[in-house]
Order: C-alpha cells, then structure tokens, then sequence
C-alpha cells in the first residue's frame, strides 16, 4: 500500500527529522500525562494508601515522607510522582540515577532545593554506592557530609540541608542497598493494569490527541497493549498517524488492524522483538535453557531492555519460565509462534 510507505519513511526519517519527531514525542508523552488525582487511571489500592499518606502530612502541616515506587518500566511510576508533588502543593524536581556521578553532582542537587520540594529519582538503582551513601544522612538527618581535600589535608564539611521529600523509582527493586530501602517511609509497588483501567486511558489520551475512536478501536489498543500505560499511548499514536495519512475522521477497528499490521503486533500483543527472543531460545538453543547474556548475543540487544522490557510481559504470559539455568521457552510460546517442538524441547 502507498501509506504503508508513506507512513515508514515518516516514522523513521533521518537527519533533523529524527530530533524533531523525538522532541514531538517527548511533548507528547509529557501532555499525555495525568495531572491530578482524577487523571490518574488504575492502581487504586495504591492511590488510596497513598492518599492517606498524603493527606495526614498536609493536615499536619509536615513534608512528605520519603516515598519509592517500583516495578515494570512504562506503569506510571514518574506520572504518580509528579502526581504526589501537586497534591502537596510542592515543587518537583527530576534526575535519573544515571545522571548522578559524582560527589559534586548530588551536593550542587540538594543544596538548591526548596523545603517541602519533591525530588524524583528515576531509575535510582543505577545510583553509584558513593552517591547512595552520601544519601542515607540526608534522607534522615537532611545534613550532606563532604569531604574537602585529600590526603593529610583532607577536613570534612557538614552541609545542612532543606527538608526535601525524596522519590525514588526503580524497575529493579532487589538491586538497592537495604540501607537506601529502609529509610524511605513508605514503598509501593506498581502492577500490571486491567483491561478496563487501559480502556480508560486510551479514552482519555484520545480526546487529548483530538482522535475519534469507535468503541471497537479502543478495546483493539487495550488488549494489545501488553497491560501498559505507555504502550498502550504509543500504539494509540501511531493508529493516529495512520488515520492522518488515511484522512479517517472516525477511528474503527480496521484502521487499528491496519497499525497493527505495520508495526507488526500480533493478537497477543508481541512485536518483532518479542518474537525474535523466542525464537533465539526455540532454534538457537533448543528451547532452553540459556542464560541472559548469550541470549543477549544472540538477539544483539542489551541485557537491561531484555530484562526490563520485554521479558516481563513473556513471563506474565507465560511464554517463558526461569530456571537456576537459564531461560525456558515454554510449550505456549511454540503454540503462539506455530512451531511443533521436537521430543528433545520437551525434555
């Protein structure tokens, strides 16, 4: 087809093109955001243990306590952050764990916070041990130590601190230190979403995004939106690209049918990605097991987006299982991708 054409060389054009699409899709995600309570779809049991939090501090006339949300990338983790900082009236201020290096780095941070002023940490496991342990006195004491100089000349220097509410976010939730867990006041889990709460939000981005869906549409995105928030935006996104080049005014079935078939996402919602790990596993290793970084080899892809991205949702599938050995294709992922397992991958 010719928007089939049309809409891959729009979708991955190069140059100036690229970082424009990229600075669009960031204004986007960020518009696409909830911005009250009202606004943020799902996770109730969550929200309302929060709400209590949340509500006996301002009654109280404190500052929050430290929070930590964990759990799969692209659930809502930093839309609930910047979520809590309006209810509280706070300012936010955001960094990932990768941005924070050195000493200097995390003293400059804190020094220029407001009391009261949220800071959110996005991937905070990835935070280097010197910064975690500069953080542990700050999070309880809201003093910095630093030390000055090296060597015989070296002093330390007591900074105090503003009283900051820290939020840490994290997708690996067993790699931080207990010292760093134990000092925040309260940690939330974040799950999967229902079916229903999906339905919701591609309701809500829709009319945000000024695209007219028929209640088919809606429910086509949401099953096959892997139970998550952010996929479920992106694949609403490009069904709006395709009705663009379409001049579709009314979104059906047919037209998400037809997204799903450029971007190649099957009834379950695996994408090609998905299907080239199971596959590595089923023909390159005969079903399994294998361990992560052959199987990263294999597929050319990093350890982490494995691990954070897509095998989370093959495992709620229960496409794969893990073993002390390695990763297992199970006999559901063969009956998905059509393939007849040998005596031996049965084994």
């Amino acid at each position: 087809m010719v928007w089939l054409s049309t809409l891959h060389h729009g979708l991955h054009g190069e140059g100036s093109r690229d970082m424009k699409k990229q600075e669009d899709e960031k204004f986007l995600e960020q518009t696409l955001r909830p911005q009250a309570w009202s606004e943020y779809i799902g996770q109730e049991k969550l929200k309302a243990q929060l709400r209590v939090i949340i509500d006996a501090a301002k009654k109280r006339g404190e500052g929050l306590e430290h929070l930590l949300f964990y759990g799969n990338s692209g659930l809502g983790k930093t839309s609930l952050a910047q979520v809590v900082a309006r209810e509280m009236g706070a300012p936010i201020t955001s960094c990932s764990g990768t941005s924070l290096e050195r000493a200097g780095d995390i003293a400059s941070l804190l020094s220029n916070l407001q009391d009261g002023e949220v800071l959110f940490v996005d991937e905070c496991h990835r935070l280097p041990r010197t910064i975690l342990e500069m953080l542990y006195s700050a999070m309880e004491d809201y003093k910095l130590h630093l030390v000055l100089g090296k060597g015989p000349m070296a002093r330390t220097m007591e900074l105090q601190l503003p009283h900051f509410t820290l939020i840490g976010a994290t997708t690996k939730m067993a790699q931080l230190p207990s010292p760093f867990r134990n000092r925040f006041g309260a940690i939330f889990q974040l799950n999967f979403y229902e079916q229903k709460d999906i339905e919701k939000i591609v309701e809500r981005s829709s009319a945000i995004l000024q695209v007219q869906l028929t209640p088919e549409a809606k429910t086509a995105i949401a099953e096959r939106s892997r139970f998550t928030p952010r996929v479920a935006n992106r694949i609403l996104k490009r069904v709006r690209d395709v009705a663009t080049i379409e001049e579709t005014p009314l979104v059906d079935k047919g037209v998400v049918e037809q997204t799903f078939q450029f971007l190649e996402i099957d009834n379950l919602g695996l994408e090609p990605d998905d299907r080239k790990i199971l596959l590595a596993i089923i023909q390159k290793f005969s079903g399994g097991p294998v361990g992560i970084q052959a199987l990263a080899a294999m597929v050319a892809e990093e350890q982490e987006t494995i691990l954070d991205v897509y095998e989370p949702y093959l495992l709620q599938l229960g496409f794969l299982e893990r073993t002390p050995r390695g990763r297992i294709a199970t006999k559901k992922a063969y009956q998905h991708l059509g393939i007849t397992p040998t005596q031996k991958d049965l084994l």
